[in-house]
């Protein structure tokens, strides 16, 4: 039975705040969704490559998680217990430690600091803080890091940071790697540290992404992550991985810091750490770092027992290496066939960016990535831009997605160009 979309789409235009963004990139109403597809009202179906920005790394209503939510429903298991004690807490906690942490020669303690990145951030910053005694924070050029005032402070997005509404202080503004064509930036950063004129305070952290998803896929080197690494340790400062975006697999390891070989003092995980899309989050922290006095920082939602459920059952995907092999080959596939689209279509001016399944293409012609995600849209994928300029076309598919959904997504990416061309 056919819906009408418009008068749905009506009322939430009608009623919710403007503040939306998402329902005006994606005009439709969702009703079913499974793997790496999606249903609207009228039956359309939409291979997705967004992800919920990254939060269903496992896809839509994954089965073995699906039933084991439904178990523990029917049980009148506890669903909401704050920081009280629960078995599903504890069996999280327990498989992540012998799945992830200690396979990789990792000592965290884990930390439940509310439901999303932001909290994540915020208490990693927080700590930081307290531990060192200082007050300034080091991020990065087109950094993002969430939507909170401390998190904002650390973000390089103008126009996010504009809506703070006041001054974003404690913080300093570095450039990434690549930021400056042909210039390094680790000596930069040296340079301000080490120069008593600088006018940048000794920090308590720095914190990076070493892929920034929405600043416009911007990845770091192996060699700079390790050279920023060797500056906090002889600086006495604490290094913060935001993975919130690129963490829990997305760019073929679990962490994405992996490949490069650090060992950050705190790592921020949320999004596909709920492993069905449920809101989580945790800040892992050196267990010399976790000097936090009971209830210093706390949360109502920071003990979310479906996602418990959720993200331990996502574990199992992990204990393995058949899973991060399987990503890294579908990665390798995306990295050719853009490249390929890249060379055919030399009127966008595209570059390659991106690591892992977070890869896409820099539009060097302005404009141009908004109308091809668009039109994408219309054909039946679900597609995003990044970017301060919204100037990158951002693939963003679930880990899962199988070889037919790669090349279906991207035959319609590249039909939607094809298009936009020919318009041009």
């Amino acid at each position: 039975m056919s819906v009408n979309i418009s008068s749905t789409l009506e009322t939430i235009n009608d009623l919710e705040s403007q503040v939306r963004s998402y329902s005006r990139s994606f005009p439709a109403v969702f009703e079913k969704a499974k793997g790496y597809h999606l249903w609207d009202t009228n039956g359309k179906e939409y291979i997705d490559f967004f992800a919920g920005a990254g939060a269903l790394n496992y896809g839509h209503n994954n089965e073995k998680m699906q039933h084991a939510l439904i178990e523990h429903i029917k049980n009148d298991g506890i669903i909401h217990s704050l920081d009280m004690g629960t078995e599903t807490r504890a069996a999280f906690l327990k498989a992540f430690n012998e799945i992830i942490l200690r396979p990789r020669g990792l000592d965290y303690k884990v930390m439940f600091p509310g439901p999303t990145g932001t909290n994540s951030v915020e208490a990693a910053i927080k700590i930081a803080r307290k531990v060192t005694g200082r007050e300034n924070i080091i991020s990065f050029s087109n950094a993002f890091h969430g939507m909170t005032i401390g998190s904002l402070a650390l973000s390089g997005n103008a126009m996010k940071r504009k809506g703070a509404g006041i001054p974003l202080n404690n913080a300093t503004v570095m450039p990434f790697d690549h930021y400056v064509e042909g210039e390094n930036t680790i000596d930069y950063v040296k340079r301000f540290l080490s120069d008593d004129g600088s006018g940048v305070d000794l920090p308590a952290a720095i914190i990076l992404e070493t892929v920034q998803g929405e600043g416009g896929l911007n990845t770091a080197s192996y060699t700079w992550l390790q050279e920023i690494e060797q500056i906090c340790k002889e600086k006495e400062i604490l290094l913060i991985v935001d993975d919130v975006q690129a963490g829990c697999g997305r760019t073929g390891t679990f962490f994405s810091f992996e490949p490069a070989g650090i060992n950050p003092d705190i790592v921020c995980l949320s999004k596909s750490i709920g492993g069905i899309g449920l809101p989580m989050a945790v800040t892992l922290i050196k267990p010399e770092w976790d000097r936090w006095n009971p209830g210093e920082h706390n949360g109502t939602f920071r003990g979310n027992n479906l996602a418990f459920i959720a993200a331990t059952e996502a574990l199992n995907y992990w204990k393995d290496h058949r899973f991060s092999l399987d990503i890294q080959e579908k990665a390798e596939t995306i990295q050719q066939e853009l490249s390929r689209i890249i060379s055919a279509y030399p009127f966008m001016n595209g570059t390659l960016r991106g690591r892992g399944l977070m890869q896409g293409i820099a539009c060097g012609t302005p404009g141009i990535a908004e109308e091809i995600t668009q039109k994408a849209f219309e054909k039946g994928l679900i597609i995003e831009t990044s970017g301060a300029d919204d100037d990158v076309i951002k693939l963003l598919p679930p880990l899962i997605i199988d070889a037919e959904g790669i090349e279906k997504g991207i035959s319609i990416l590249e039909e939607s160009i094809k298009e936009i061309k020919q318009h041009d």
